[in-house]
């Protein structure tokens, strides 16, 4: 068989090719994103972005339904905008397999909490696997499809950050293709009212019951007996530290983490001296197995926050300290804004006018830092409008004088719509800036629905945002390009007056989209230079002071968007062909 080396993420889409998956829908979040952006080499599977995770998890319920294999995809946040849906799918089940893919963060590496989605699961009763390398990822993932359809329930393959960017030998196999199932209507099954609730719970409970009793003969549960003077019961990317550390002890490998299987972890307990549970998060498996009357050891010895690593199980395992001395740290590398980002832009004027900024989840929640320092809120996903709304609720119109809410294009549709009819509705006053960027830009540059391709690259139908708010009936809709600043300066001040609501599109593709040219870059002239440092203000990447207060741009990462010249009061920059 052809064997491939993959990203965990790569290994997912695979295993859903393999497995007969017909139905994706995502909305792309890190670490989850690169799964739909591999599906698309599958001409078999129908793969889409989904303008939020709660529609992703509609359109696979509604394929389930229909009789064939569906997946959805998002990272752990993502899970809570899908929970509406996927709760009540959980007393539903399936007809054909439906398994979410639902990557967690441990240490925050790009997201704004650190949950554990394994908790999610046994909150809303739906089964969790979670796989150790990118082969397993791939089988795991198939596997899934089968425990959907055996137990009339859908499934959630939980993945990490490490997992899911990390590279491993893969085994590909061919694609099955099982039959679509014939839709056969039943109200009783597929209408969640009251009555037929009630008695669907009682399957859900079954349901689990029987799947614990029958994972302690699954495969992707598995006993690896060694020295019995210590055995670990874990799970997920924390094994391979396991092995890394104590190879010769004895392990207890989780692959299904929700529900637990009580008779394998009674029978490997009884056959260790010293039982320690190492699990990343949350103690979900600590805490059913201490719960039985087991003696274990767990988070007394590990943190719940934060990534795991060898080195913190080989100082409290071992007494050992790190291989690398965690002491001599790198020197901090902050993100910042790209050189000749439109965000820049729009929040050197915001500055300028001393306004604070309620945010939102994307690369302009980094105007929060120096030197821009004008995001002072930021919360969730669509959660800018909603914050100012509440703020000019509370403290009155007034108070809101000096603010805004800023939130990007693809932000918006995900849930800020629904933010913005709740100002209308609800005769709020404010002003909302929409940063129009043309991409999802913070999860890689993905499509969405007003940028006219699909999640294949195929023309669609582009959503127009400025069309979309007036026909919410806002009168006061501009749209401005983001590094006209003099215009923008003077519309923020003009709506900042409103008593109703108002929104400013800034439109300006982002710099690091296919196909941008950029012939032009700026020069400094130092003859000219008053050495003010008005132009380094915004902190554009591509400008450093020289040792005689003059400033130098490096040409290489300068495009020329002249946020820079503007800046400049004395003509000590201008613009050339590059």
């Amino acid at each position: 068989m052809e064997q491939k080396i993959m990203l965990g993420n790569e290994a997912i889409a695979r295993g859903a090719y393999e497995a007969g998956v017909k139905v994706s829908s995502a909305y792309p979040g890190t670490p989850s994103t690169e799964i739909s952006e591999n599906l698309v080499q599958y001409d078999e599977i129908y793969a889409e972005w989904a303008p939020n995770e709660k529609v992703a998890v509609e359109v696979a319920s509604g394929a389930s339904i229909s009789g064939v294999r569906s997946m959805a995809c998002m990272k752990h946040v993502g899970l809570n905008v899908a929970a509406d849906p996927l709760f009540t799918m959980s007393y539903i089940g399936v007809k054909g397999g439906m398994v979410l893919v639902v990557a967690d963060d441990p240490g925050m590496y790009s997201s704004q909490n650190e949950q554990d989605t394994r908790m999610v699961g046994r909150s809303g009763m739906i089964p969790v696997v979670e796989p150790s390398d990118s082969q397993e990822a791939k089988d795991f993932f198939k596997y899934a499809f089968d425990l959907s359809e055996k137990y009339d329930t859908p499934m959630i393959l939980r993945t990490t950050t490490r997992l899911a960017h990390s590279q491993g030998l893969v085994t590909l196999e061919e694609r099955c293709e099982p039959n679509d199932i014939p839709y056969e209507r039943d109200i009783q099954k597929h209408v969640m009212m009251p009555a037929m609730a009630i008695k669907r719970h009682l399957h859900v409970e079954k349901r689990l019951n029987d799947m614990a009793l029958d994972a302690c003969d699954m495969p992707i549960n598995k006993v690896e007996m060694g020295d019995t003077s210590i055995g670990f019961i874990t799970c997920g990317i924390a094994y391979q530290y396991v092995k890394e550390v104590c190879p010769e002890a004895s392990v207890l490998k989780l692959g299904l983490v929700n529900p637990l299987p009580r008779k394998l972890i009674e029978d490997f307990a009884s056959k260790v001296d010293r039982l320690v549970i190492f699990e990343e998060l949350e103690p979900v498996i600590e805490e059913q197995v201490k719960s039985w009357g087991i003696a274990c050891e767990g988070k007394e010895l590990f943190t719940r926050q934060g990534e795991y690593s060898a080195n913190m199980l080989r100082k409290a395992i071992l007494n050992k300290p790190a291989e690398v001395d965690e002491a001599e740290q790198v020197p901090a590398r902050p993100p910042i804004l790209c050189p000749g980002c439109p965000h820049r832009s729009v929040y050197s004027v915001l500055n300028k006018l001393k306004i604070h900024a309620a945010g939102d989840i994307g690369c302009y929640t980094l105007g929060a830092v120096a030197p821009l320092s004008v995001v002072d809120t930021t919360i969730c996903m669509g959660s800018s409008i909603s914050s100012l709304h509440g703020m000019e609720k509370a403290k009155g119109k007034e108070f809101i004088k000096n603010w805004v809410a800023v939130i990007g294009d693809s932000t918006f549709l995900h849930t800020g719509v629904n933010s913005l009819m709740n100002m209308v509705y609800n005769k709020a006053t404010g002003t909302v800036i929409i940063l129009d960027n043309s991409t999802t830009g913070m999860t890689g540059h993905q499509d969405h629905a007003a940028t006219g391709k699909t999640l294949k690259g195929e023309p669609t139908y582009a959503i127009n945002i400025y069309n979309l708010i007036k026909a919410m009936g806002i009168e006061h809709v501009y749209e401005i390009n983001a590094f006209d600043t003099a215009e923008l300066e003077t519309v923020i001040k003009r709506e900042q007056e409103r008593d109703e609501v108002s929104v400013i599109i800034t439109k300006s593709p982002c710099v690091l989209l296919k196909g941008q040219k950029f012939p032009d870059k700026c020069v400094p002239l130092s003859d000219k230079c008053k050495k003010c440092g008005a132009c380094l203000r915004p902190g554009c990447p591509a400008l450093t002071k020289n040792a005689d207060g003059t400033i130098s741009i490096d040409e290489t990462m300068c495009n020329a968007c002249g946020l820079c010249m503007q800046l400049c009061k004395f003509g000590a920059i201008v613009k050339e062909a590059k």
